[in-house]
């Protein structure tokens, strides 16, 4: 077996998050530049949806299969194809604008590759962790990948907002391309991970591609915990994947896509706050309390959008609940990690994605139906919901969307409490044990067995 020292190790590590943190840049100027083109284009909530469901479906559908080759693969050669395939999806993207033939429905099978190729990712980067980096820094570790996300998310949004305007979308892809062939080249040319220790586990799991697809299933449903805790993210997941078509048409409806740049922009800087704390602090000893009460808290931010009359009130609210969301997936990041065996994380976390992310084909589509057919006429002058919310937040259509995302907002806090009561999520770090490394069974020639 490779080995690695913890020092090696870190600035693996660190070298990869750098590739991600570029490449992240990348794929915000061209999902926003996407986003706000599509709106511009049809002005319909139920597309902007559709290209949401697109981003979330492969990863129900495909983040098995993506386990399995992360656990199968070398964990560098799993997210190097992973990010070759992605940018060559962004490639045609720009390929399209730039030959006067993209289309807003093309956006939707677009997004499908990217999100595609993006499923191999994930679940190769979070178990490359428990390879690289010593299991007391789980927790900072965690926060780091968090930082990564949320570093484009602050200055990726206004520069897109301006780029937008200036040199349009094609570009921006293109601008997105070079940052995935960047994040390639440093990975060929700086990074090597050690393959993960056999264990016992792993070598339960070895068989055909849908039995090691299957185990993945079969090892988080032995565990009610870790089970348990995946369905409180399934839900959470579900009234998140509600209000994200939302954002674009509750700043545009009101302001101009500069605007949707700079609050973009004050939310990056609410998570890039949150990864610092968590990068720093590393969360609780009891993770599950850092998760649970960061959700709660989340929720109490978002449920005060319905009073977003002004923008830096809207902006405050949107800083609140970014700022709970890193603290909520490092500290869950962490107890996975802890308590899974390393040599099939990949399977494991990826059918864990699969599951918290079923919910992202579903939810975003009775976005569109919500806002157009219930919420904004329900506001408006004489609607059924102005007599009730009128008189505390207004009335007329454009405070019907802010309604929406408030009353999930509610339902968060209410999950999140709630969650806190189900002893199977409460004591999961005390109930598993953490995963210990063992040999593994050696394997006897077929004509040697008894």
């Amino acid at each position: 077996m490779t080995t690695s020292s913890p020092s090696s190790g870190m600035r693996a590590f660190f070298t990869i998050w750098f590739g991600q943190l570029v490449s992240l840049i990348g794929s915000q100027l061209t999902g926003f530049a996407l986003g706000v083109w599509v709106y511009d284009q049809t002005h319909s909530v139920s597309l902007i949806a559709l290209t949401q469901v697109a981003l979330g479906a492969p990863f129900v559908f495909f983040s098995p299969l993506a386990g399995v080759l992360a656990d199968r693969w070398n964990r560098r050669t799993a997210m190097i194809v992973s990010d070759f395939g992605a940018g060559l999806a962004v490639l045609l993207a720009a390929i399209l604008f730039i030959t006067h033939t993209l289309q807003p429905w093309m956006v939707i099978p677009i997004n499908f590759f990217i999100s595609t190729f993006a499923t191999l990712m994930w679940p190769a980067f979070t178990a490359s962790v428990t390879l690289l980096v010593p299991k007391e820094q789980y927790g900072r570790a965690n926060g780091f990948v968090q930082l990564g996300e949320a570093l484009p998310q602050i200055a990726g949004p206004a520069i897109a907002g301006v780029l937008y305007v200036a040199i349009k979308v094609g570009n921006m892809a293109l601008i997105d391309f070079a940052t995935y062939a960047f994040s390639v080249l440093l990975m060929l040319l700086f990074v090597r991970i050690p393959n993960p220790p056999r264990t016992a586990d792993g070598h339960q799991a070895k068989g055909s591609i849908w039995k090691e697809m299957a185990f993945g299933w079969h090892y988080i449903t032995a565990r009610k915990g870790l089970l348990s805790l995946l369905i409180y993210f399934l839900t959470i997941n579900f009234l998140g994947g509600i209000m994200q078509p939302l954002f674009i048409p509750l700043i545009l409806d009101r302001w101009k896509a500069d605007v949707l740049g700079y609050i973009s922009t004050i939310l990056g800087v609410g998570m890039l706050a949150g990864t610092l704390v968590m990068s720093a602090w590393g969360g609780g000893k009891r993770k599950v309390f850092t998760l649970l009460g960061a959700g709660a808290i989340g929720g109490i931010f978002i449920s005060a959008i319905v009073f977003a009359n002004t923008i830096p009130f809207l902006a405050l609210g949107g800083f609140g609940f970014m700022f709970t969301v890193p603290m909520m997936n490092a500290s869950s990041q962490a107890i996975w990690q802890s308590k899974v065996a390393p040599d099939v994380q990949g399977r494991v976390f990826a059918v864990r994605r699969a599951i918290a992310w079923s919910s992202q084909i579903i939810a975003p589509l009775l976005a569109g139906p919500l806002a157009d057919g219930v919420f904004k006429p329900g506001m408006s002058a004489g609607g059924f919901l102005a007599s009730i919310f009128g008189p505390l937040v207004g009335v007329g259509s454009n405070h019907g969307i802010g309604l929406l995302i408030s009353l999930l907002g509610v339902l968060t806090v209410i999950v999140s409490v709630l969650a806190f009561f189900v002893p199977l999520v409460r004591n999961v770090e005390i109930d598993l044990p953490d995963h210990v490394i063992t040999a593994a069974p050696v394997e006897v020639p077929a004509t040697l067995k008894d």
